[in-house]
């Protein structure tokens, strides 16, 4: 089986690129041996993701993938954007960032709550080869969290497509049309034959 190195420690993230990419071994950094902190300062989801990518491949001397991804509410001029994961000030702290977020639009009507999910996964070969691909999902904000399925601000997140938040949705419906799963099905198309 082949083995795909994310240049990721979440386990939300590593769950759900390991149920899209079934057939492959899907390990974290730190358990492919990269013990390093990547500082993320990219302006835009592409660069960040190829930040953590680049610096896992050189240090591995093996593919690897990586994904940014988060957030983006028009109400808010685009934010939480790059800075989703650390809204309120702590990286990964989902309650004090979906907090945050509903203070931030207390009072905004619904008709202004629209809002996407994007991601941009990126894939570094040691030979310098490097393949990026982008996906976007659409909804709004709720006003209150529905269910405590996925992670981040799942809970807070009604999907168009699905018709109901991705807290209430399983693992599978939001796969199905996730912004990250749909930047992974990018990537695959653009990877035929360096990889898969």
């Amino acid at each position: 089986m082949k083995k795909i190195v994310v240049a990721s420690g979440n386990k939300g993230k590593l769950r759900e690129i390991a149920e899209i990419f079934s057939g492959f071994a899907v390990v974290s950094m730190q358990e492919a041996g990269f013990a390093g902190d990547i500082e993320e300062n990219g302006a835009t989801f592409e660069e960040n993701a190829l930040i953590k990518a680049r610096a896992v491949c050189r240090a591995l001397g093996s593919p690897a993938l990586a994904d940014d991804s988060g957030l983006c509410v028009r109400a808010l001029g685009g934010a939480p954007g790059v800075h989703s994961a650390r809204y309120a000030g702590i990286h990964g702290d989902d309650a004090a960032n979906n907090a945050l977020l509903l203070k931030n639009l207390a009072g905004v009507p619904a008709p202004e709550r629209d809002a996407y999910f994007e991601s941009c996964v990126a894939l570094c070969f040691p030979d310098g080869r490097e393949v990026t691909a982008a996906g976007r999902t659409y909804g709004h904000i709720l006003t209150e969290a529905e269910g405590k399925n996925g992670f981040g601000y799942d809970p807070l997140f009604y999907s168009d497509e699905l018709q109901k938040s991705y807290g209430i949705a399983t693992s599978e419906e939001k796969n199905a049309v996730s912004h990250r799963a749909k930047a992974l099905a990018a990537l695959v198309k653009k990877c035929e034959g360096l990889l898969l």
